[in-house]
């Protein structure tokens, strides 16, 4: 008689009690993923086969096999947090040894700038250049950059606006121009803020002047402008505006005719070049001239209903310095700046695996590549078999608790069972002792 299989029985009862143990301790552990206990019969070797009523002689582990399912996504305050909802690894480096991987997306910068997990590996993907590219290829660590970011004069100005048609007329046959200071020689007026070279902001108003209807009922509207309380200094034309004594404009920056029926102008029809001179701002610097902004009125309109301003929007910006970072789910990195800009600083990639079981597990929530893992297959988030990523979550372990703790009765019942038998067969073998 033989007690190997209950030995074996409970060897492996132990062995499975130590995995579910493990799995409770990381029920809480963000990123890991549960393992299973996998165990096959043993069988003595026969000659050629032979015996046909051949019994086992126990059990043996032959892998502790890890699920890697998706766990559920909590949200959490940290927008460096980051789950994957799907397929795909982190990949973190120290920059000496191979990529690691992992599920944990407990991120964090450090001192210098780059993205780190709390064993100060850094997080690879592709860098993006000056403007604000992604550069594909192959990844490095993601470093957010220190330095601000540089203005940008106005070159383009979008506006979207109603004249009311039921206006009186102001504009004056016998007096040119406007009274700056005199609201009822205009109809109606707006501002917006263009930036120089420089990035200093220059306060633009444009005053709405209706005039006298011509014989085919088209309405013409002239447009003053000014820049930090200053006429412009010559019109759409290029051609100098004159000025009174008192520094009032005698002549239009532009003008705007519409039909007779209303709606958009049928002058122009197309972008007007608008040149903003230097002048001196309300803190008393000076500003520079803005040459060659593109104006397009095209989209105003002439209908009898209130004067209205729907958009008045332009492309350029003050300096700026790093705000802070927002993680999209395509897993570009995008840098905020303190102007209201942002631009991206580069791109998370992830990698996926044919076997991810054979991942060899490493400790700290990582994994390592191995043969029978295969090689890594990376790509963006979103793309192919990768998940998408979601900013200020992380993935909760995927271990059922209440299932291990199921798991874990069985598992010491069976262990006492095993006990049992070797208990059986002692008392069998010291009956066949006693035997005189």
């Amino acid at each position: 008689m033989s007690f190997q299989q209950g030995l074996s029985g409970l060897n492996a009862s132990s062995k499975s009690l130590d995995v579910i143990g493990n799995n409770i301790a990381n029920a809480s552990t963000y990123g890991a993923k549960s393992a299973r206990a996998e165990f096959a019969d043993v069988y003595a070797g026969a000659l050629n086969g032979a015996g046909a009523s051949q019994v086992g002689i126990g059990v043996s582990l032959q892998t502790v096999a890890q699920q890697f399912t998706q766990g559920n996504i909590t949200t959490t305050e940290s927008p460096m947090d980051l789950a994957i909802n799907g397929g795909g690894f982190f990949q973190v480096s120290d920059g000496k040894n191979p990529a690691m991987y992992t599920r944990n997306g407990q991120f964090k910068l450090d001192r210098e700038g780059f993205i780190v997990n709390n064993d100060q590996l850094k997080l690879l993907g592709y860098p993006a250049d000056g403007s604000g590219v992604i550069q594909p290829g192959l990844a490095r660590p993601l470093q957010l950059p220190t330095a601000g970011i540089a203005p940008r004069a106005t070159s383009r100005v979008d506006t979207e606006f109603n004249l009311d048609s039921r206006s009186a007329v102001t504009a004056s046959d016998t007096r040119p121009g406007m009274l700056l200071s005199d609201p009822t020689t205009y109809n109606n007026a707006t501002s917006m803020t263009v930036y120089d070279a420089k990035g200093q902001d220059i306060a633009v108003t444009f005053y709405f002047q209706k005039t006298t209807p011509d014989v085919d009922g088209n309405t013409t509207w002239n447009i003053f402008a000014t820049a930090n309380g200053q006429p412009f200094t010559e019109n759409s034309d290029g051609t100098p505006i004159s000025v009174d004594a008192d520094g009032n404009p005698l002549e239009p920056y532009t003008t705007l005719t519409f039909p007779a029926t209303g709606g958009n102008p049928i002058v122009p029809t197309d972008k007007i070049m608008m040149n903003v001179p230097a002048g001196m701002n309300a803190m008393g610097a000076t500003t520079l001239p803005v040459p060659a902004i593109d104006l397009y009125l095209t989209d105003a309109t002439e209908n009898g209903s209130s004067f209205a301003v729907t958009d008045l929007t332009q492309d350029g910006y003050a300096p700026g310095q790093l705000a802070g970072i927002l993680i999209e789910n395509s897993g570009i990195v995008m840098a905020r700046y303190s102007n209201g800009q942002s631009k991206p600083a580069g791109q998370i990639e992830l990698a996926s695996f044919r076997n991810p079981q054979g991942l060899q597990p490493m400790g700290g929530n990582l994994w390592a590549r191995t043969y029978g893992s295969g090689d890594a297959v990376v790509g963006v988030p979103g793309d192919g078999n990768m998940g998408a990523l979601k900013s200020g979550a992380l993935e909760e372990s995927n271990v059922d608790l209440t299932a291990e703790l199921v798991n874990m009765v069985t598992a010491q019942r069976i262990y006492q069972a095993n006990a049992q038998t070797i208990k059986t067969q002692d008392q069998v073998m010291q009956t066949i002792v006693n035997l005189r």
